[in-house]
């Protein structure tokens, strides 16, 4: 049976990429991407030449299909998302599911991840930590969302479009503003920021700027009793 490699690549610093995940990427027959423009220039700054496969986020049962004819044939192949680990709010976790029930191996080549990045930086301690993924767009729902995780203990983080994290820091600062929370913007990129300290502190600094551009994930620490 034929390999499935599950690649986690750079978040911006193409440097950040592992010694193993380039190992890898020019040992497989194929490489299956989330959106072959992106991963072609990854491959293009290692001078890595292989075949691609698109899938795509919607059509994620067609692109599934592809990789798994290929594994059939015994062709051991290389999975990328866009950025970061594969299956952690992004694209990765059906071809990895059904791979498996087909019989074949998957093994995972970790690395970067903006979950894991954000949390090593950002100073806040915890005993425990929710991954929430992104919120929903809609208000009420983001918002009884940001109101459950935060009546927890552990602390969580989540993933926010540039257009909507101020809506998402006045949620949380409305429910408890001298919550510490930490927004990480750009990560491993020219522009990385950090904003750390109380939700409504960090809410006002993002309010104050006339547009917020960049991925950001956002860090809460959690509720403490007493």
């Amino acid at each position: 049976m034929a390999t499935l490699y599950m690649i986690a690549t750079p978040i911006g610093n193409l440097e950040d990429i592992t010694l193993r995940a380039v190992r890898i990427l020019g040992e497989v027959d194929a490489i299956a991407c989330e959106d072959t423009r992106h991963t072609l220039k990854l491959l293009n700054h290692l001078g890595i030449k292989k075949q691609l496969v698109a899938c795509y986020a919607y059509e994620e049962e067609k692109g599934t299909a592809r990789i798994l004819g290929l594994l059939e044939q015994g062709r051991n192949m290389a999975y990328c998302s866009d950025a970061g680990t594969p299956g952690l709010s992004d694209p990765g976790v059906l071809v990895a599911m059904r791979a498996r029930e087909a019989g074949h191996e998957v093994v995972p080549i970790p690395g970067p991840s903006a979950f894991a990045a954000l949390i090593s930086a950002s100073g806040i301690f915890y005993k425990a930590v929710t991954f929430a993924g992104f919120p929903s767009p809609k208000p009420g729902r983001r918002r009884s969302r940001a109101a459950e995780l935060m009546a927890r203990e552990e602390a969580f983080v989540m993933y926010e479009s540039p257009h909507r994290i101020v809506k998402l820091l006045t949620d949380i600062a409305d429910i408890d503003s001298e919550r510490r929370i930490c927004v990480g913007r750009e990560m491993t990129k020219l522009h990385e920021e950090f904003l750390c300290g109380p939700a409504s502190e960090v809410r006002d600094t993002l309010a104050a700027r006339p547009e917020v551009k960049g991925e950001i994930a956002l860090l809460v620490s959690g509720f403490k009793k007493g």
